[in-house]
C-alpha cells in the first residue's frame, strides 16, 4: 500500500508538472503585460553565434520566465508569501499601512555632483534666469511609516546638499517643506511613484514665490475625478492589490488661459494637437499618460497669454501635472527630458529664445539619472 500510494503521489507531481508544461508552451502568449505595464521577453533567436554566447540560454530563460502559465497569480501569490513572512518590501517598494512607496537608493555623489556641474555650465553659458525644483517622493514625505531601521536614504538631507551645491547659481524653490506640511492629505498616489495633481498644485503654487509669476488661486480651478481605478507604477512592481486603487484629477480654469497648441517632437517628426490630455489613457492601465501622452523628448505648449513670457523646463515625469497649471502664466513652455533626447540639445532647443530655465526631478531620478550630462 505504501509503494502504491508513493507511485501515485510520483506519477501526480510529474503528471501536474507536464501539464503545467503543456500549458505553458501552447497557451497564447502576450507581448504586453498590462498590469506590470512592460514588454514581455521575446522568444530568442536561434542561431550559433547566439547558443555559442549562451544568449540563447539567457533568452530562453528569460522567456519561459515571462510567459509560464498563470504566472500573474504566482507572483501574487509569492508576494502575499513574503509580507506574511514578515517582509515589508518587495522590488525595492515598500508596502506600508494605505500606500506604497518607492525606496531611495543612496546616491553616488561623485555622479550627482557630475550632474551638477553640467547645470550649473549651461545655466551660465545662456545667461538666463535659472530655478531649481527638486521633489521629494512619498517616502521622504511618509518616512516616519517606515519599519523601524528600514534602509532608504533620506531624501531631505538629499535635497540639502544638491540645493547647497547649487546656491549662487540657480535660485532653489523648496517644495518639501510646502509638501510635508500637507502630508494629510491626498499629494501622492497610493500605488505610484508619481505626485498627484493636488501635490503638483502645491508645487507651483511654492514655485510662484520664487519665479514671479502669481499662482492661480486652488478655488479658482474646477476638478474632474478622470479615473477613480489608476494602479500605476509600484503596484506593477508588486502586483499588490489591497491598496485603494488612486483618483486621476483633471485641474481646468474657466476664465484663465487657454492652450492652443501643443506640439511634440520625437526627433523624427513633429505632431500637434489641441490639448495636453491624451484621455484614451484613461482606459489604459497607464493611466498617468493621460497628462501629455507616453515620455517625448521635446514637448512645446503654447498659450493665448499675450505676455506671459517663454519658459523652457528640464524635467522628469513629475513636471507632466505641474505644467498644465504653469499654462496660467506662461505663453509658451517646452519640456525636455533628456532621457529621450538621442540628438544635440543645441539642435533641438535654442535656449536664447526663453526667459527663464527651469529644472523639474524627483529625488530618485535625479539621484540616478546620467542623461543631464547631455547638457554638455
Amino acid at each position: 500500500m505504501k509503494r502504491a500510494s508513493r507511485l501515485i503521489s510520483f506519477f501526480a507531481f510529474f503528471g501536474l508538472l507536464a501539464a503545467f508544461s503543456l500549458f505553458t508552451v501552447f497557451l497564447p502568449k502576450n507581448d504586453f503585460s498590462e498590469e506590470e505595464n512592460r514588454y514581455l521577453e521575446k522568444f530568442p533567436e536561434f542561431s550559433l553565434q547566439n547558443i555559442l554566447s549562451g544568449g540563447y540560454m539567457k533568452g530562453l530563460e528569460s522567456y519561459v520566465s515571462d510567459h509560464f502559465a498563470g504566472r500573474l497569480f504566482w507572483i501574487k501569490s509569492k508576494t502575499q508569501m513574503e509580507l506574511l513572512q514578515g517582509k515589508n518590501k518587495i522590488n525595492g517598494v515598500y508596502v506600508l499601512k494605505d500606500r506604497l512607496a518607492e525606496e531611495m537608493p543612496t546616491p553616488d555623489y561623485s555622479d550627482v555632483d557630475k550632474n551638477l556641474d553640467k547645470i550649473v555650465s549651461f545655466v551660465k553659458k545662456n545667461g538666463k534666469p535659472a530655478y531649481f525644483m527638486l521633489a521629494p517622493t512619498s517616502i521622504g514625505i511618509y518616512s516616519d511609516e517606515l519599519p523601524q531601521n528600514a534602509p532608504s536614504y533620506d531624501e531631505k538631507k538629499f535635497i540639502d546638499y544638491v540645493y547647497k551645491k547649487l546656491s549662487g547659481d540657480l535660485t532653489t524653490i523648496d517644495v518639501y517643506s510646502t509638501l510635508y506640511s500637507s502630508k494629510d492629505e491626498y499629494i501622492y498616489y497610493r500605488g505610484d511613484h508619481h505626485w498627484t495633481s493636488l501635490g503638483a498644485y502645491y508645487a507651483y503654487y511654492a514655485a510662484s514665490k520664487k519665479m514671479g509669476y502669481a499662482a492661480a488661486s486652488w478655488g479658482s480651478f474646477d476638478i474632474e475625478h478622470a479615473s477613480s481605478d489608476f494602479r500605476g507604477t509600484l503596484f506593477s512592481k508588486t502586483l499588490y492589490d489591497r491598496i485603494e486603487p488612486d483618483i486621476i484629477d483633471l485641474y481646468t480654469r474657466k476664465n484663465g488661459a487657454d492652450v492652443l497648441e501643443m506640439e511634440i517632437n520625437d526627433g523624427k517628426e513633429v505632431k500637434k494637437y489641441d490639448s495636453m490630455y491624451f484621455r484614451e489613457y484613461l482606459g489604459k492601465k497607464d493611466k498617468y499618460s493621460v497628462f501629455f501622452g507616453t515620455n517625448q523628448p521635446l514637448v512645446t505648449v503654447r498659450t493665448n497669454l499675450q505676455n506671459g513670457g517663454k519658459l523652457l523646463v528640464f524635467k522628469d515625469s513629475y513636471a507632466h501635472c505641474l505644467v498644465p497649471f504653469l499654462t496660467q502664466n506662461y505663453a509658451e513652455i517646452t519640456m525636455v527630458d533628456l532621457r529621450y533626447l538621442n540628438s544635440d540639445i543645441e539642435k533641438m532647443v535654442d535656449a536664447e529664445k526663453y526667459d527663464k530655465i527651469l529644472f523639474i526631478y524627483n529625488c530618485v531620478t535625479f539621484a540616478e539619472d546620467k542623461n543631464i550630462r547631455k547638457l554638455g
